[in-house]
């Protein structure tokens, strides 16, 4: 494992995102550390090639956000997020799963321990670096492929129908779940309803408390349920 801290940024400077790669391939770590390195806004303050280096660097520089591998040596990566998220010191640490494998099991896994997304190893460089930094404003995000599958085994599986309906929302809030479940980012539905971004999060806010979701993932899998992602 390689901690790598930055000096301190002066008091004028842009906030920068911390990024912890976790990858047992050295060479995919070294690039995805020049590919993090290369944008202004993002700074790779370490590597570690198995969970278990993974938990005790998170600890050690509690990074932003941390892009993890899954089948690894030494501890997987699934075990990892899950005492990573676990951890109060870490409430402020995201886990983004960075996999080459779509296996439902490795999603769904990866879900429970708590990563906030999941993208394939063959996502494009700036699709991978706009996932780190919707993943650092608190946006879950997922590869198309993986979204897909994942609205299909909720709204397929016989569970009980929600307690909760659109008939608790205002017209405005079913236009940003509507959004939501089409897969928009909080700066595209802003656009889109000529609203601001701090607006936007207010409303998904209100989403997350009124239908009682965990997450922005349950709110695409609600805009699924109530027929509203596929109008």
């Amino acid at each position: 494992m390689t901690p790598d801290n930055a000096p301190p940024a002066a008091d004028n400077a842009p906030v920068v995102i911390r990024v912890l790669i976790v990858d047992d391939l050295p060479l995919l770590r070294h690039s995805l550390a020049i590919l993090v390195k290369g944008a202004a806004d993002l700074a790779a303050v370490g590597e570690a090639a198995t969970g278990g280096e993974a938990v005790e660097l998170a600890r050690a520089l509690v990074p932003d956000v941390i892009l993890m591998d899954i089948r690894m040596p030494g501890g997987d990566g699934i075990d990892a997020t899950r005492t990573i998220t676990a951890d109060p010191a870490l409430g402020g640490c995201r886990v983004l799963v960075l996999s080459m494998f779509e296996l439902d099991e490795y999603v769904y896994g990866a879900l429970r321990a708590g990563a906030s997304g999941f993208l394939l190893k063959d996502a494009r460089p700036d699709q991978l670096l706009d996932a780190i930094r919707r993943t650092h404003a608190g946006e879950s995000l997922f590869a198309p492929v993986i979204l897909t599958r994942l609205v299909e085994h909720y709204v397929k599986r016989p569970a009980v129908a929600p307690t909760r309906g659109p008939e608790v929302l205002t017209e405005r809030e079913t236009e940003v779940l509507t959004l939501v479940g089409r897969g928009m980012s909080n700066e595209e539905i802003a656009t889109a309803l000529l609203i601001s971004i701090r607006t936007v999060k207010t409303y998904i806010g209100n989403l997350l408390a009124k239908l009682h979701a965990r997450d922005r993932v349950q709110l695409v899998i609600a805009a699924y349920e109530y027929g509203l992602a596929q109008t």
